[in-house]
């Protein structure tokens, strides 16, 4: 049953509308916490000690936030396995000759799929930058204050997240929509409110994840 409904195109639709849900709440959470740099050294490394030790004494130190690293790993990757191979099947659904110049993708598909692809690199470059600090000259394990500003302190470190967070912008405003049509939630009565909110959502991570290098650039935050 499960093999059937992941083979279908409505069950891959699905998948990637519950995943995409799962990834935005994500975001909105991870947009929040990271705003609370804008308070100080003291209160962002706290929170970033907070989030290991949530759900303790139940939760051993950081079973919580690898609970929760796991989650999204398999939400990201159920997302892109989706969209990569409904779109391979939207190719092969074309016919194979066109008796006029073959049309071109839509502008909200090639945002998706160049946005997905723009995503995706990104967060193993953030994970190597302020995670693990592979890619990051001088990170110091523990003083994440300090990490972000000093990431935001160069201008490629800039370059990409904004980039990244723009494209993020565009993808959260098709894909809530989209996601919403999926799960049965538009109507032709609340169409319109289901995009105003897509652009909200998209607006305001948009602006919530790119004020902290311009916070770090304009010297706000140091």
């Amino acid at each position: 049953m499960a093999r059937t409904v992941w083979d279908s195109t409505v069950g891959k639709k699905t998948v990637m509308a519950v995943s995409g849900l799962i990834m935005l709440l994500y975001l909105i959470v991870h947009m929040i916490g990271n705003l609370k740099i804008f308070f100080g050294a003291g209160e962002f490394d706290h929170y970033a000690h907070w989030l290991r030790t949530i759900g303790e004494p139940f939760m051993h130190y950081e079973w919580t936030l690898w609970l929760i690293r796991v989650v999204l790993v398999v939400a990201v990757v159920a997302h892109a396995i989706s969209a990569y191979q409904l779109s391979r099947r939207d190719i092969r659904a074309r016919p194979s000759k066109y008796v006029h110049k073959k049309p071109r993708a839509g502008y909200a598909t090639r945002t998706m799929r160049w946005g997905g692809i723009i995503l995706g690199l990104f967060i193993v470059w953030h994970i190597l930058d302020l995670t693990t600090g592979t890619v990051h000259p001088g990170f110091r394990p523990g003083h994440p204050y300090q990490n972000v500003v000093d990431t935001f302190s160069t201008w490629y470190g800039n370059v990409i997240y904004i980039v990244a967070m723009l494209a993020l912008g565009l993808h959260v405003r098709h894909g809530f929509w989209s996601a919403a049509q999926t799960l049965g939630a538009g109507s032709r009565t609340r169409d319109r409110a289901l995009k105003t909110v897509a652009n909200v959502l998209a607006l305001l991570l948009t602006a919530g994840f790119i004020a902290v290098p311009v916070g770090v650039m304009t010297g706000v935050v140091s």
